[in-house]
């Protein structure tokens, strides 16, 4: 008789997942040998995840919206013609299908009309606050949520992400302040409905229809350049996205300046806030990675790095909540990669304490010699080839750099060769020679 899923250790679930990954529902192969290549390139990733050698190491180019210069395009061109964001992605798939472990499809290029339906004010991009066509888009931070709002939000995140905070970062939806808690429905629900009729609340939800419609266009071609990736044998390494507690209070509602005043002047505020929202965190990522192939969510994290913070403030602030984030997700057999972006060099004596082959540890500018002497018998190490190197050295430079990079981290496994961060430009022979050294040093004997 199978066994529940709650039954199952953690370790059981990951192993369960890693076979979905292997095997995915619904996939038609182009051909025998890209399904037998799709099956070796997701057996070197969880390899790696599980600190075990495979063939070679795996690699991870470092592009995001390279795709789009790559075609001769550029990011606003492909925000807001979907066909395009498609030829571009596709363009790259086969032209680097040979140098390619996995991809990354488009699904960070936002539809530049949906986010215009709804006057997004967090964001600037290409067109809309930005001058010119080539510039990336850019996070309008500010204090969205403001320092006598806590009770508010730990009270009901809900309630204050619909009636205060969107109105705030969507300009189409300044009229939902009027709106009534949802909570106020009783059985006869007469006078809850009457807000919905004012006309800016009415025009808010057209401007959300009309946002979702457009998003439907979107991720029609988004799912169609996965659909034929995954075709020609290129596994997807993420399944979604989570965040620290203490960055999306930092990123999305208070600030930078905001938060860190906040761990002087109301630390007790901050910690219940926090606890409040990693259950969220939690839910949405597993829901993500229950509906995806690939059982990796990815957690950026911004404001953990050396220099935000002291130590203390790290131990204190910081790491308990990402802690229970991480904790949760790797109980459900999901593989986090936390993407600990600057350095973390004064970090990893703290977080060496995860348990052992759970997460895996993709450092940007982090000593990755003293990365894989605390932690390379404890986490999978990804990184840290320098976006500088990639957009302005040579192949040969590039490949140097890895290959000592790989004599550092591969022995033993448990080594993914990657970018420290994502590049928009540059010469696409520095990313076949970055591929070509995971072939050539990568090789386990």
């Amino acid at each position: 008789m199978a066994r529940e899923w709650a039954e199952l250790t953690p370790e059981e679930k990951r192993e369960e997942r890693f076979k979905r990954w292997l095997s995915p529902q619904g996939v038609t192969f182009s051909s025998p040998k890209a399904e037998k290549a799709y099956k070796e390139k997701v057996t070197r990733f969880a390899s790696a995840f599980q600190l075990k050698e495979a063939d070679r190491i795996p690699c991870i180019l470092p592009v995001s919206n390279y795709a789009a210069y790559y075609a001769g395009m550029d990011l606003r061109t492909v925000m807001y013609d979907y066909d395009k964001l498609k030829q571009a992605w596709l363009k790259f798939l086969h032209d680097f299908e040979e140098d390619l472990d996995t991809y990354i499809p488009p699904g960070l290029v936002p539809p530049g009309k949906s986010l215009e339906a709804v006057d997004y004010k967090l964001y600037k991009w290409p067109g809309r606050g930005i001058s010119g066509e080539t510039t990336t888009y850019q996070c309008v931070e500010a204090e969205y949520m403001k320092a006598d709002e806590y009770d508010a939000l730990i009270k009901d995140p809900t309630n204050f992400w619909l009636r205060t905070y969107m109105p705030r970062v969507f300009g189409a939806l300044k009229g939902f302040p009027q709106l009534p808690a949802l909570t106020s429905f009783e059985e006869i629900a007469i006078q809850s409905f009457v807000p919905f009729g004012l006309p800016d609340v009415q025009a808010g939800f057209q401007a959300l229809m009309e946002a979702g419609t457009e998003s439907l266009k979107w991720i029609a071609a988004v799912g169609a350049v996965v659909a034929e990736a995954t075709a020609v044998g290129m596994p997807g390494i993420m399944s979604g996205l989570a965040k620290a507690p203490f960055d999306t209070l930092g990123d999305t509602l208070r600030g930078t300046q905001g938060i860190m005043m906040d761990m002087f002047q109301r630390p007790d505020k901050l910690h219940e806030a926090m606890e409040r929202i990693a259950p969220l965190a939690i839910e949405a990522a597993i829901g993500a990675a229950n509906a995806a192939a690939a059982p990796i969510v990815m957690m950026p994290l911004h404001k953990g790095a050396d220099g935000f913070m002291s130590d203390k403030q790290y131990k204190t602030f910081y790491w308990p909540t990402f802690k229970k984030v991480i904790m949760a997700l790797v109980n459900e057999g999901i593989v986090p990669i936390l993407f600990a972006e600057g350095s973390y060099n004064t970090r990893l004596d703290i977080i060496k304490e995860l348990p052992k082959a759970s997460v895996a540890w993709w450092f940007d500018q982090t000593d990755m010699a003293e990365a894989k002497k605390v932690l390379g018998d404890r986490a999978c190490l990804m990184g840290n080839v320098p976006t500088s190197l990639m957009m302005t050295g040579t192949p040969k430079e590039v490949k140097e750099h890895c290959r000592k990079l790989i004599e550092v981290c591969a022995p033993g496994g448990g080594y993914i060769l990657s970018g420290g961060a994502n590049i928009d430009k540059g010469p696409p022979e520095n990313l076949r020679a970055m591929m070509a050294a995971a072939k050539e040093y990568g090789v386990y004997k």
